[in-house]
């Protein structure tokens, strides 16, 4: 008897060890990223539509003061819970970002909709662990929508308080019966276009507009294909478990997974077979 009790209680010790513990303090972590999200939605709602300065960037991108103290409130609360974990934002650069542990913040993904009073924009959050992106939460204060994920789990939709709900891709696989989007046609270089517009020729539409919220209608199956250029790190480390998780593909224009140092492409996908239609077309010469 007693060797059977001592057998069982080092299995349970060694599956202890072996386990990760990542994955247990996932759902904590994530839960965590959204409450950065809840704190970034209070500057951002009572700056939204109100006159505000707007300054620009070298790279000529706009700036308010609602994105910098949406980012500001975010890295407070991070700062004090984790004060290990570094911390990539748009607005306030890198902290401590030699830490296995990275959040990446982009306050207003969609800083020329938001000045404009369009309500399609969001905050976007990602967690890295040693260069992986786990966590990732899209939040559109405006519309009142909310994805969130994490590695191993499903990604959850959540509608104005709403109960959560499991999102799911469209699993479509026929380009000629896909809806592409991307942002903005001036993202692409000359060589990029050119490449881009042979998809054009075979998917069903081809619409632009949306940052970040692409990736949310994609992870919902409303749409079936973003592909878009010149992004960065800030733009994209949260979406990668959103559209994981949801059944989708993402990589950059190569095939390759988007990680620090990438090419700044990106292309995602409903289905792992749509995603290799498309990575065939954009890599036609």
């Amino acid at each position: 008897m007693y060797n059977s009790y001592h057998e069982i209680y080092f299995r349970m010790v060694s599956y202890l060890l072996v386990m990760n513990p990542l994955e247990s303090n996932l759902p904590e972590l994530l839960e965590f990223a959204e409450s950065l999200a809840d704190a970034a939605e209070v500057p951002i709602l009572s700056y939204f539509r109100s006159q505000l300065n707007i300054e620009y960037k070298s790279d000529l991108s706009p700036v308010t003061v609602a994105d910098q103290d949406a980012e500001y409130a975010m890295r407070e609360i991070i700062q004090t819970r984790f004060p290990n974990h570094g911390i990539i934002g748009e607005e306030y650069g890198n902290l401590n970002s030699s830490s296995p542990w990275n959040w990446v913040l982009d306050p207003i993904d969609g800083t020329g909709a938001f000045i404009t009073g369009n309500p399609l924009f969001g905050t976007l959050i990602g967690l890295m662990h040693q260069e992986e992106p786990i966590i990732g939460v899209i939040n559109a204060p405006l519309t009142g929508e909310r994805w969130s994920a994490a590695k191993g789990f499903e990604c959850r939709y959540q509608y104005r308080k709403n109960p959560k709900t499991v999102c799911k891709t469209s699993k479509k696989t026929d380009l000629s019966k896909t809806f592409l989007y991307s942002t903005h046609p001036s993202m692409f270089d000359e060589s990029q276009t050119s490449r881009l517009c042979q998809i054009q020729t075979k998917v069903k539409n081809h619409r632009f507009g949306g940052d970040c919220y692409l990736y949310g209608m994609l992870a919902s199956g409303w749409i079936d294909l973003v592909i878009e250029a010149n992004m960065k790190l800030f733009d994209v480390m949260a979406l990668i478990p959103v559209i994981q998780c949801s059944g989708g593909e993402i990589s950059d224009w190569d095939g390759n997974q988007i990680r620090s140092g990438w090419d700044g492409t990106v292309l995602a996908s409903s289905s792992q077979k749509l995603h290799q239609e498309a990575l065939k077309m954009l890599q036609a010469k």
